[in-house]
């Protein structure tokens, strides 16, 4: 005699709990690698660190390209709450600054998983579109805080997108070896450096 509908049921919310479990483990050591330096974890240093066996994380993520998925998700995740935060600035200028300064804070929590998402794009179709669309994203939100009158000079335009991007934070802190500090300081005076071209007619609210 077979098992009663409700113990099959329960057996089968088990195992899709201690999969979910086991999935997030994964995707958590993953995140925990890069952000110790590990670019490119393999995926036994991935299952060594999530406590799980290696065939797990095959099972889990077939295609490295599934894990990518994940840990953009969770990425994404942390980013899109400080984004839809309204500003408290009355002027566009000091829209401008409280995003400079919630940019650099994104910048510096996710610098590991990005610049791991770098290296790895090429061969990773997922990974350049999620790359293409983490640009359109900076710009669109640039678009929002800045009059159309600045928009529409377009080298005026790309120049604080170029100043306020996540390749100039990553180089003054990787490249260069800024501090935390250093680096603020360098984004700022960047910022000010374009803007201060801005004639007195386009600074308007």
């Amino acid at each position: 005699m077979g098992k009663p509908a409700d113990q099959i049921g329960e057996a089968q919310d088990g195992r899709r709990k201690r999969g979910d479990e086991s999935r997030r483990k994964i995707v958590d050591a993953m995140i925990a690698l890069v952000r110790e330096g590990q670019m490119s974890p393999s995926a036994a240093e991935v299952a060594e660190r999530a406590d799980v066996g290696l065939r797990t994380v095959f099972r889990h993520f077939e295609e490295m390209e599934v894990l990518f998925r994940e840990i953009a998700e969770v990425t994404r995740a942390r980013i899109l709450p400080t984004l839809g935060k309204p500003y408290a600035g009355a002027t566009w200028r000091e829209r401008l600054g409280e995003l400079v300064s919630r940019r650099i804070a994104l910048y510096e929590d996710i610098m590991p998983l990005k610049v791991a998402g770098s290296v790895l794009r090429f061969r990773s179709p997922f990974l350049m579109q999620d790359y293409n669309e983490h640009l359109r994203m900076e710009r669109r939100t640039l678009k929002q805080v800045l009059p159309d009158n600045i928009v529409d000079d377009r080298d005026l335009f790309r120049s604080i997108e170029m100043v306020t991007s996540f390749q100039a934070w990553r180089r003054l802190r990787q490249d260069q070896a800024l501090s935390l500090h250093e680096a603020t300081r360098v984004i700022h005076r960047l910022v000010d450096g374009v803007l201060s071209g801005v004639p007195a007619r386009q600074q308007a609210p």
